[in-house]
């Protein structure tokens, strides 16, 4: 699967890297309402040209895994700030 990897140069390889890193940082220093959202553009970094179809929950069991998501913050990250900022589309 990564066998372009071994065709790289050197340098390749080091542009590739920092193109990965930035698009992690990107996902990983989303904040607020960007947490929720489909995130095509991280796996868009990978080689493979694919934009699988996601499975999606119905509504009762979507909002079930959004309420425990929010739950694993909370657990994982007590300590981050909060914030009652409204969504706005």
């Amino acid at each position: 699967m990564d066998e372009d990897l071994d065709r790289m140069t050197r340098e390749e390889l080091i542009v590739e890297t920092k193109k990965l890193r930035q698009g992690i940082r990107r996902h990983r220093d989303s904040s607020r309402h960007e947490l929720c959202w489909h995130h095509p553009s991280l796996w868009g970094l990978l080689p493979e040209q694919t934009d699988p179809l996601p499975v999606v929950p119905e509504w009762p069991e979507f909002m079930r895994g959004c309420v425990r998501y929010r739950q694993s913050l909370d657990e994982q990250a007590p300590n981050a700030p909060r914030t009652s900022e409204r969504y706005e589309t």
